[in-house]
């Protein structure tokens, strides 16, 4: 079954025609890697906790590894390999396959009016590794892509930013919540899957 859904998400990667943003090329764009491997049966997916920074937006966040492109980084792929490098201490380039990728986000950081774009590369670890966290890294977690197929294990948060109050959807993994941009990703790789779940709610203001 695990190696069975891998090679769906494989195939259907392969299809897949992920959306991209135009405006990418005039503003700040940053990249993910989004690991899977299957692990005790069952297929996962790699993710980081993020350490508790000050200042930091994303500080103690569940989400994959990455980070924003340096003049020096030649794509975006170029970033997923690097800062998964420094965040994790994974070599990509030598224990994984990049399977596809998918579709770009367009993000707004709390600080500064211009807006990010991040794109998320998926890939097929195909050796075990040992991970080397940094500083920005609090933990490394492998969700099983089983568990958050099931739309039961799905659940609600409420956000508030100023006046802005939103309902949001969100999985809670041994006590981690995966939300957001994370989530957002997730969903698109699920729906490549299964196809769309109404049952997979989407963003609405509470």
């Amino acid at each position: 079954m695990p190696i069975a859904l891998l090679q769906l998400i494989e195939s259907r990667l392969v299809e897949h025609r992920p959306r991209r943003k135009w405006l990418r090329r005039l503003r700040q764009r940053s990249a993910v890697a989004m690991i899977l491997s299957v692990r005790k049966g069952e297929l996962h997916i790699l993710m980081i906790k993020r350490a508790e920074r000050e200042g930091d937006p994303w500080s103690g966040h569940m989400a994959f590894p990455g980070g924003r492109m340096d003049p020096d980084d030649r794509h975006g792929y170029a970033v997923a390999l690097r800062e998964t490098e420094e965040e994790i201490g994974i070599h990509l380039a030598e224990s994984a396959t990049c399977i596809g990728r998918l579709s770009e986000i367009r993000t707004r950081p709390r600080r500064g009016l211009l807006s990010m774009f991040i794109t998320p590369f998926v890939f097929r670890l195909e050796k075990e590794v040992h991970f080397r966290p940094n500083h920005e890294v609090a933990e490394v977690v492998w969700v099983p892509l089983e568990f958050l197929l099931d739309t039961d294990q799905r659940e609600t948060m409420s956000w508030q930013r100023k006046r802005l109050r939103m309902t949001l959807p969100c999985y809670i993994y041994n006590g981690r919540r995966i939300w957001g941009l994370s989530l957002m990703m997730l969903d698109e790789l699920m729906d490549l899957v299964e196809g769309p779940n109404p049952q997979r709610r989407t963003w609405r203001r509470g």
